[in-house]
């Protein structure tokens, strides 16, 4: 990836973990601009509140706590929000303004809930890591996921397979996102849990295409 995209052209970083859920979800949010809460995402939100608090920087020694902080990446053509990055004064890392040494990040995402079994999550903790690397000219090699239900950190170990695996997903969403394509539903039990079921309409979106089902209710009129 070695265009660089203009920033008009940026997408939200938090998509990715819509796009790993559902293609098709992540379209109606961020292409067609479709929004439903349910439970699981007023809950999220609650979560998110508590850290996102721009202008709180905390100094616990040789560590540096920023909350909300804003990233980019125009390699990527992205753009977002840290729930909190922690930087560790060491060996390795970024020189910051007003700063002396170097100071290691980790980003720091904080999420409902507990661990899924997808790599959802992790996906956007490293979305985050490459825009800091790209901003701040360092290698964050792991960062850590957050979950209010069980209270403990999860280490994720960035790799190489997990930074490809990003850029590929970004590269498809952007394709969506130009062509203003949302693609076709893929019904599964995971559109259980989804907030957009009634929108979206799997099932019926599954037996025959929305056209066809307006065309049709045109006739029964």
């Amino acid at each position: 990836m070695n265009m660089e995209y203009r920033e008009e052209d940026y997408l939200m970083i938090s998509g990715i973990q819509h796009f790993a859920f559902c293609r098709r979800q992540w379209a109606l949010i961020h292409v067609e601009w479709q929004w439903q809460e349910n439970l699981r995402t007023v809950e999220g939100k609650i979560v998110h509140e508590r850290c996102h608090d721009e202008k709180f920087t905390e100094k616990r020694g040789d560590l540096l706590i920023c909350r909300g902080m804003r990233v980019f990446s125009s390699r990527m053509g992205v753009t977002g929000q840290c729930d909190v990055v922690e930087f560790t004064k060491g060996e390795t890392g970024a020189f910051l303004l007003g700063r002396e040494g170097a100071w290691q990040p980790c980003p720091v995402e904080y999420k409902r809930g507990k661990p899924k079994q997808d790599k959802s999550d992790a996906l956007q903790l490293c979305a985050q890591a490459m825009c800091l690397e790209e901003m701040l000219c360092c290698d964050i090699p792991e960062a850590q996921l957050f979950y209010d239900e069980i209270h403990r950190r999860e280490r994720v170990v960035l790799t190489s397979e997990l930074r490809q695996e990003v850029k590929n997903m970004f590269l498809e969403m952007h394709d969506y996102y130009a062509r203003g394509v949302t693609p076709k539903v893929r019904s599964n039990k995971k559109c259980n849990s989804c907030s957009l079921k009634d929108l979206c309409l799997p099932k019926l979106a599954k037996k025959k295409s929305v056209n066809a089902y307006y065309q049709a209710y045109v006739e029964d009129l």
